[in-house]
């Protein structure tokens, strides 16, 4: 079997030459760092050798390639927000305008009847004196004479006529206690269905035919 020699302590290298050998791989370490690392790779050229190279030039580009891509994360960044907010602006706008649209469609009470020709029917509000009250009437199929008047403790009013009609809508005002509303009657040749909904001030909404 082959024996390797021991070496003497005289071949080994001293401390002094060490340490030597220590600060030159450092100070080479740093030169590289200074003359090549930082030129090439982040545009700083110090000493000009990199320039000399054409180190610093390939740091520059990769500098400008760094900072372009950045300018586009957040430009990218950016388009994602704006196309999120105008999402939830119109959402926001969606629903906002339903719960108006389904607050103005709120109807307290409603009735559908229908109307042969030559048929009549007649419903109130019993309302007290100031009440006011909203009101829709809708035609469907064909048209009706109607008088919307009032009468209680020994008054009467009429409020509005018509003739041939195929809707309605407008308030009611109570001029004095008692019942308000409506007389149909079916003059056409044709069968009609009447809608009336109504919201407001008024103690009862009835069947007076």
């Amino acid at each position: 079997m082959f024996n390797a020699e021991k070496p003497s302590l005289d071949e080994l290298p001293s401390s002094a030459q060490l340490i030597r050998s220590t600060v030159i791989a450092a100070a080479s370490a740093v030169a590289i760092l200074v003359t090549v690392v930082l030129p090439a790779e982040y545009n700083i050229d110090p000493t000009g050798i990199g320039g000399v190279l054409g180190l610093a030039e390939m740091g520059e580009i990769k500098t400008q390639l760094s900072e372009e891509a950045e300018a586009d994360r957040l430009l990218e960044l950016e388009a994602t927000g704006g196309d999120q907010s105008s999402f939830l602006d119109g959402m926001f706008g969606l629903f906002v305008g339903a719960a108006h649209a389904q607050e103005a469609e709120v109807w307290r009470d409603e009735t559908t009847f229908t109307l042969a020709p030559g048929d009549s029917a007649e419903w109130k509000l019993v309302m007290t004196e100031g009440q006011t009250a909203e009101y829709r009437m809708l035609v469907e199929g064909g048209r009706v004479n109607f008088d919307l008047h009032g009468h209680g403790g020994g008054n009467s009013v009429t409020y509005e006529k018509g003739r041939g009609s195929m809707g309605d809508e407008g308030e009611i005002v109570a001029a004095f206690d008692g019942e308000h509303g409506w007389f149909w009657r079916n003059r056409d040749s044709e069968t009609a269905t009447v809608t009336v909904q109504v919201r407001g001030e008024y103690a009862e909404f009835k069947d007076a035919s």
